[in-house]
């Protein structure tokens, strides 16, 4: 007679995170099945990692919806390069300095960066869904610069550009370190008053942008309230608590 096979207490729980829980074993080992999509996993991290930004199909879509866009290079020749030397990718490339120095026509109220960062999948995936809300959740109340896309592009980075564009508020859009359940995780990382040598205590930081995670719509408002919140206040990093999801009393 066959017995019947319980019902594994793990499987309800698999249905709600992406998390790698209750995998089982086959002997002292991983069942195949997961050893299989681990390693698929780990290869689209991989990837996500070298993939180069096809920065033309990307400007091509973003004017497409209206914006006006400048591309820039850090001081990183190569991906090899940039992995290797983060500090090359937090610097512009100097004739693009230059250009965006001549592209500058006065103060701005923001200028946003869309850089390659860890992962161009999320650059191409998720940044121009959330600019199109971000554009509306700000509803035309402030000066933009230019977008700007930057290859080889750290987080420092968008100091340089904010500084050339006389931005009193600077937004880079980047693709974050992949993880293995999301190879496609966009941040936001946003200063007050941008130049070079500014920290990382100085920026606040909205992470794990994609459909699957936060997703862009409620991403943009987050980020639209932190940008007013900076313009008004004169300041941002650890001077600005996020209290976008708390209601002003009165």
């Amino acid at each position: 007679m066959t017995l019947p096979v319980p019902p594994d207490p793990w499987a309800e729980l698999r249905r709600h995170t992406p998390a790698r829980i209750g995998l089982g074993r086959s002997g002292v080992a991983l069942p195949t099945a997961e050893l299989l999509r681990f390693a698929a996993a780990h290869a689209q991290a991989r990837d996500a990692v070298h993939v180069t930004l096809d920065v033309a199909a990307l400007q091509a879509q973003l004017q497409a919806d209206g914006w006006t866009t400048i591309c820039v290079t850090s001081q990183a020749a190569s991906r090899d390069a940039y992995l290797r030397r983060p500090d090359l990718g937090r610097r512009l490339a100097r004739d693009d300095a230059a250009r965006l120095q001549a592209a500058a026509a006065g103060a701005v109220d923001l200028a946003v960066v869309l850089g390659d960062g860890l992962s161009a999948t999320a650059v191409s995936r998720h940044a121009p869904p959330l600019l199109a809300a971000l554009r509306s959740a700000l509803g035309g109340t402030l000066s933009w610069a230019p977008l700007v896309i930057a290859t080889q592009a750290r987080v420092a980075l968008a100091d340089g550009i904010g500084s050339a564009l006389q931005a009193r508020v600077v937004l880079i859009l980047l693709g974050e370190r992949p993880g293995l359940s999301s190879p496609d995780s966009l941040g936001a990382y946003l200063t007050h008053a941008p130049a070079p040598g500014r920290s990382d205590a100085e920026r606040n930081c909205v992470s794990n942008i994609r459909p699957e995670g936060l997703a862009p719509a409620a991403a943009a408002e987050r980020i639209a309230w932190l940008v007013r919140e900076a313009l008004r206040r004169r300041t941002s990093g650890i001077a600005l608590k996020d209290d976008s999801a708390t209601p002003l009393l009165g």
